[in-house]
Parts: C-alpha cells; structure tokens; sequence
C-alpha cells in the first residue's frame, strides 16, 4: 500500500528486459452485433504485434488454463466485468475497448487501439490495480453463495417494493438500521455505475475503500459513508420480501431468508487495468460525464 491508500501500478511484465512479444487472450460478448465483426478487423492488427493465444468471444473458457499476459476486451464496462470474473483468481492485465455507450473501464475507441497498440505490446504503459470483493452469502453457519465481484453488490428489495430493514455490522459491530429500497457496498471502480445513479461519490479507482449506499433512505440525515477496504461488512435483512435478492456486478446471487448474512470483504486477486499514455483519471470524467466546464452561448 501506498502512502495515499492507493494500490499499487507497475510497467508491464512483457516490457523487459529481454523484451518479447505478449500472449494476447481477445474476450468479448459475441452475442452482441458488433463485437464478432470489430473482432474480425482486429485480430490481424493483434497478431503483427502480440502473440493471440486464445479467442473467446462467449466466456467458455477457463482462462486460468491460459498463459497470456494481457487481455483484450470487445464491448463495454459490462463486458470488461464478465471478463473479470472468468479470470476469476488469475487475473491479467485488460485493455477495454469500447464499442458501447459510456465505457469508464473501456476507455479506448478501436481508433484509438490502432494507435495505442504497438506501443502497448512495446510496453509503453502502466498497468494499475484495482480492488475486488468476495461476496458471500451465509444461511446458519453455511456459505451458500461465494462471488468474486468487481463494481459492486447491491442487497435490492424487490416486490412489493415497500420499505426493506437491513442492518449494516461492520467488523462484527452493528452500524445502523436502514429503512430503505436496497444498500449497495461498492468498489472505487464501482463507484461511477451503480452507486453514481443511486447519488453516491466518485472514488479514484485505485484507492482500497468501500462506499456503503442505501437507495432511497426514508430518513434525510442518512448518508453515503467511505470506509476503508480491510473492514469486513456485513448486511442483514430480518424480514426480507419474498424477492428480495443479492446482485453481484449486475447478476443475481441469490434471494435472501430471513436472517441470511451478506458477507463483503477484500478479495486477495486485484484486477489489473493497462493505462495508456494520454488516458488520465480526469480526461476519462470529463470526457465520460460530459464536465463541460463552460456554459453554452446563445449563438452557439
């Protein structure tokens, strides 16, 4: 750890010396238009500078398996947590190209990898790493769900969609009760999906902290707090909705029984994310959150 909480970033391991060409995994969601065609046009651009060792556009593989030092993802943010997630505790350096909408973790356009490209398999960039939570969820004494998660899990009520108790425990210590339509325990990375939209802060997406949100409080004074990663969290619904469910990146987990405990806490792998030159933190909010800076005249 660093002096500013932040986790830590390094040259790329292909760099050298000796220098060599990096294995190249290309990941993707195939089953969107898109992605298969972009696929096509990029793989001959990958093998003149990297070594493709493995294409996955359906997130078959076991890509622990795989020896490979950087992936290449197709798609958007989510297609960039899916990948996560089947690299599981072998995670790999990621280069996120976006061929969505937003694209805070895809941050660069299939433009801007031709550019990018023989300068990343040369080794000219950083690769920086991000926290990753294990969600688990506890029924008595029994694990009943265990997920390696990257953005966040949100504890949502459900129908009939009225007020839902949960109780936060941090470090075995009760928090408080939330009165509310759900609780999200976020990530840094997270903190501009999910938890923005429900009103909660943008973190650096390098520091080890946890923003803890509850949606839509029914009292005013309730509010987003920032809590360091080495705690671990606990959420608890006495009396949940018939579906009141545990949602991990996107993806539900389960439903909740009265009393299951919801478990979050530091993963040991990191997830690992090439920056390039020129891609900055605040370039990708203003570009990405459209920060203007200036208002629009009349004539303009």
């Amino acid at each position: 750890m660093t002096d500013s909480g932040a986790l830590p970033s390094s040259d790329c391991p292909w760099r050298g010396p000796p220098a060599r060409r990096p294995r190249v995994l290309l990941l993707g969601s195939g089953d969107r238009e898109n992605v298969p065609a972009a696929a096509e046009r990029m793989r001959p651009l990958i093998e003149r500078y990297a070594d493709l060792v493995l294409e996955d556009l359906r997130y078959a593989e076991d890509l622990g398996r795989i020896e490979a030092d950087l992936a290449i993802v197709l798609g958007g943010d989510g297609s960039i947590l899916r990948a996560a997630s089947q690299m599981a505790n072998h995670q790999i350096p990621v280069l996120g190209v976006n061929l969505g909408k937003l694209g805070f973790l895809a941050d660069l356009s299939p433009e801007e990898l031709v550019e990018v490209i023989p300068r990343v398999c040369a080794g000219d960039c950083q690769v920086v790493e991000h926290l990753m939570f294990r969600c688990r969820v506890f029924r008595g004494s029994q694990a009943i769900t265990d997920q390696l998660g990257l953005n966040e899990m949100a504890v949502l009520a459900g129908p009939p969609f009225s007020l839902l108790n949960l109780d936060l425990y941090v470090d075995s210590e009760l928090a408080t009760t939330y009165s509310c339509d759900g609780l999200i325990i976020s990530t840094p990375v997270g903190s501009t999906a999910h938890s923005l939209s429900a009103g909660g802060p943008i973190l650096r997406k390098n520091l080890q902290a946890f923003v803890i949100l509850p949606i839509s409080p029914h009292s005013i004074t309730v509010r987003p707090v920032v809590d360091t990663a080495d705690r671990t969290y606990e959420v608890v619904a006495r009396c949940p909705h018939e579906a009141t469910s545990v949602v991990v990146d996107g993806r539900v987990l389960c439903r909740l029984a009265a009393d299951d405990r919801v478990r979050v806490e530091r993963a040991e792998p990191r997830f690992k994310l090439v920056q390039v030159p020129g891609h900055s933190y605040y370039r990708t909010l203003r570009e990405k959150l459209d920060w203007g800076g200036r208002m629009r005249t009349r004539d303009e």
